[in-house]
């Protein structure tokens, strides 16, 4: 409980907040003038971050919510942790991409698996590939999709915007939520006592944004 308190950095004393409440600069900011062609909500996240493990639950309530609610959820990997290498870790970008191209998102949960239950480190792309073969891919097929342009030009634009990000100030940890390429939640700004109240404001919130 206190590494939540810490972490969130707030004084946690009022029930939820509601999407009618939601303020700009305290719920949310804009951070560009011009929003995405569709509506979509974004968490910039890395395996390596044990609370973007934690906010998976809310990662995936998004992905059942979406097309109900007439929006995209997309995940996009950072590699500017300092727990390993820039190459494992974009690597591991790469594996995310592959995992959505092939349909497995079981692999997600078991590169964080890996990493924070087993405590066991990649090391290089076979590592990713025999996590792969576990969920039913091939090696020969892993080997071409991972491999491939699509992959590695779909993991670079990845990079790119999350260096465009950082360099603007907005991207400076994760998991970061930003709605319609135009608002960033600010998930210091709601009051709650556990992950579970937390995730339903930011849902709210999220819902709230998506439809601005």
């Amino acid at each position: 409980m206190k590494k939540i308190l810490s972490f969130f950095a707030v004084c946690l004393l009022s029930l939820n907040v509601s999407a009618q409440t939601l303020k700009e600069g305290v719920h949310y900011e804009v951070i560009s003038e011009k929003g995405t062609e569709k509506p979509e909500v974004k968490e910039f996240f890395s395996f390596y971050c044990p609370h973007c493990l934690a906010f998976e639950p809310l990662a995936n309530k998004f992905k059942s919510l979406s097309e109900e609610k007439g929006f995209e959820f997309k995940k996009s990997h950072v590699d500017f942790l300092r727990a390993a290498g820039p190459d494992i870790q974009f690597m591991l970008t790469k594996a995310l991409v592959t995992a959505e191209k092939l349909n497995k998102p079981q692999v997600s949960d078991a590169i964080f698996n890996r990493i924070h239950r087993q405590r066991s480190a990649f090391t290089g792309e076979d590592d990713v590939r025999q996590i792969f073969i576990a969920n039913g891919v091939t090696a020969e097929e892993f080997n071409k999709v991972f491999n491939s342009f699509a992959i590695k030009a779909a993991a670079k634009r990845m990079k790119s915007e999350q260096n465009d990000l950082a360099s603007k100030r907005i991207l400076t940890g994760v998991p970061t939520f930003i709605v319609n390429g135009k608002y960033k939640i600010i998930n210091s700004g709601f009051e709650a006592r556990t992950y579970s109240q937390l995730f339903e404001q930011l849902e709210s919130a999220a819902l709230e944004l998506v439809k601005k």
